[in-house]
């Protein structure tokens, strides 16, 4: 692939979390936001927000890379003939969107025959977006813009963990999730997709999480790898099918947390 080509890639990927920007911040904190739930007995929101993102999303990939496949969280799969597949998370972490929270976001991801090598993770509201592949390492806010750079803590004591929820995934993993929490310095939750960018930006150190899906991972992996940090399954293998994935700043402090997850699981 030549650098024309990359440069042309990123331009269309930060377009798609553009279009699905006008989307989602068209609803948020809005009272004409409509929520449904996936399952009947457990709540699994969705929006209009979501609907109308992925929508657009796809419609501006459709139209530049049409042979291109997309894998999406509303709408069902395109297959496609190019290798690249748009991986999109219109909003990961609906739960919080709905309660008003700024800590949801947007996910895009590019995808060559089965690696993410391109990812943004944006947060329309306060306009922060967090980008990476290709060369590109970059976070931009309000205030200012910067490359991003993992953070250097080696060591579990010294290190801040984060996971979307305290009851993380089944009990053998919240088991093992616990394995890990208590060596580390702090605990914390809640955040969805933006614990990765903050992983990315060097101001927390891990990320456990089990049950993801693709499109929840595809996009914070490429980020966090392009930031200098490592992302790998609870076993160490790849992590691009989602399930559980562990995600640390440095290959010592990955390396300890994925001890201890092994030993456990």
């Amino acid at each position: 692939m030549d650098k024309l080509e990359k440069n042309q890639l990123i331009k269309l990927a930060h377009a798609v979390a553009d279009a699905a920007k006008v989307e989602t911040l068209k609803y948020f904190r809005m009272s004409s936001v409509t929520v449904d739930s996936k399952e009947e007995t457990l709540f699994d929101p969705v929006t209009i927000a979501d609907r109308r993102a992925e929508k657009a999303m796809r419609e501006l990939i459709e139209l530049n890379r049409p042979n291109d496949g997309i894998l999406g969280e509303e709408y069902p799969p395109k297959s496609g003939s190019t290798g690249f597949t748009w991986v999109l998370d219109p909003i990961d972490g609906t739960r919080g969107y709905i309660s008003g929270t700024p800590t949801w976001g947007t996910l895009v991801a590019l995808n060559h025959n089965g690696t993410s090598i391109f990812g943004i993770i944006d947060q329309p509201y306060i306009n922060e977006r967090f980008s990476g592949g290709f060369d590109e390492k970059l976070f931009s806010g309000p205030f200012v813009e910067k490359n991003l750079g993992a953070s250097k803590v080696k060591e579990l004591k010294e290190a801040i963990l984060f996971s979307t929820y305290p009851e993380i995934g089944t009990s053998l993993e919240l088991k093992g999730f616990k394995g890990v929490s208590k060596h580390c310095k702090l605990t914390r939750y809640g955040l969805d997709c933006y614990a990765y960018g903050l992983l990315a930006l060097g101001h927390i150190d891990i990320v456990i999480e089990a049950g993801l899906k693709p499109y929840d991972i595809q996009a914070p992996m490429a980020v966090i790898k392009a930031a200098g940090g490592y992302v790998t399954s609870w076993t160490g293998g790849p992590a691009e099918s989602g399930g559980r994935v562990l995600a640390a700043g440095t290959q010592q402090l990955h390396t300890q947390a994925l001890n201890i997850l092994k030993m456990i699981i």
